[in-house]
């Protein structure tokens, strides 16, 4: 996904800068260091398909309809307007070499091919790169950037406005990485708030855009609406989102991550978050002994399913 970087899981080791420099979020001036993998413990046996997008030169690969990897492509000038059939050998050619190793890997003689750019539903940004790879690359992006734990409230610019990249709780991780993508959190759930209060738990007061977007019950109804609920027993995938409890005691949902795409000594995916005091953003290994009361994944090919509680 996005190339190797790090060796993990039995990874074979490539540099693709190239992919994560197509994206248009956040701190793009940490796109050249970005290290992800091809998340080839995703989606089980379910089968593969390539998604080849000519125009942004991107080759999206999908195991069970989730994108576990995608990767820069060099298509033969002229191949968008000759329009002729492609075959998945033939696509996985327009590939570096180590990426290409990894592709054939992965696919077999029924892989389908799509060729088309993702549509504006699994490509909130239009920048080529489906939703849920942006939402990874985002994370990877806020460990490279490592802000501290801070919790405060501050008076923000509206829309886009952030709290100082340098700090942030474990909610910055969500509204970063989804600004990543394409979505404005500050933007979307005060405007949706004002059309109906009655969906969040305001108690009594008016919407407040310097802080509701960064609070989890404020989060929770407008993830429930706009994006695909996941049961808590299906598999992960990365770029999913996961709300922890982490105070059995106290109700609610307390805490938040991205599913990453490197599996951590559980076995069990590693989770991008901002844990607590003392802590900086960065990939830890929580799905093993932190219960997760929701879940959550952006828009794509993935058949949105019920909550699961």
């Amino acid at each position: 996904m996005l190339g190797f970087l790090g060796v993990a899981q039995g990874a074979i080791a490539l540099t693709q800068p190239s992919v994560a420099q197509k994206d248009q979020g956040i701190y793009p001036e940490l796109a050249g260091q970005v290290q992800v993998q091809t998340a080839s413990w995703a989606g089980g046996d379910g089968e593969t398909l390539l998604r080849v997008d000519v125009r942004h030169g991107l080759l999206t690969l999908y195991k069970a309809r989730l994108p576990i990897g995608v990767y820069a492509i060099t298509p033969p000038i002229g191949t968008e307007a000759q329009g002729r059939p492609l075959s998945p050998e033939q696509v996985v050619g327009w590939l570096g070499a180590a990426d290409a190793q990894v592709v054939r890997g992965l696919i077999s003689g029924q892989t389908q091919l799509l060729v088309a750019a993702p549509p504006p539903a699994e490509d909130q940004d239009s920048d080529g790169i489906v939703n849920a790879m942006d939402m990874l690359l985002g994370g990877k992006k806020l460990c490279l950037n490592k802000a501290s734990y801070v919790s405060n409230y501050r008076t923000l610019r509206y829309p886009g406005g952030d709290v100082p990249r340098t700090e942030g709780v474990c909610t910055d991780t969500l509204v970063r990485a989804l600004r990543n993508t394409g979505w404005d959190l500050q933007k979307e759930i005060h405007e949706d708030a004002l059309r109906r209060p009655r969906a969040f738990p305001l108690e009594g007061k008016a919407p407040d855009a310097n802080i509701d977007h960064r609070r989890l019950r404020m989060m929770l109804p407008w993830f429930v609406t706009h994006f695909v609920a996941v049961p808590l027993d299906a598999p992960y995938a990365p770029g999913d989102i996961v709300l922890f409890d982490t105070f059995p005691s106290k109700a609610g949902a307390d805490h938040a991550g991205i599913v990453s795409d490197r599996l951590g000594p559980s076995g069990k995916p590693l989770v991008v978050n901002n844990w607590t005091d003392g802590y900086v953003e960065q990939e830890m290994d929580l799905l093993d002994s932190v219960p997760v009361m929701y879940r959550f994944r952006v828009p794509g090919l993935a058949k949105a399913s019920p909550a699961t509680k």
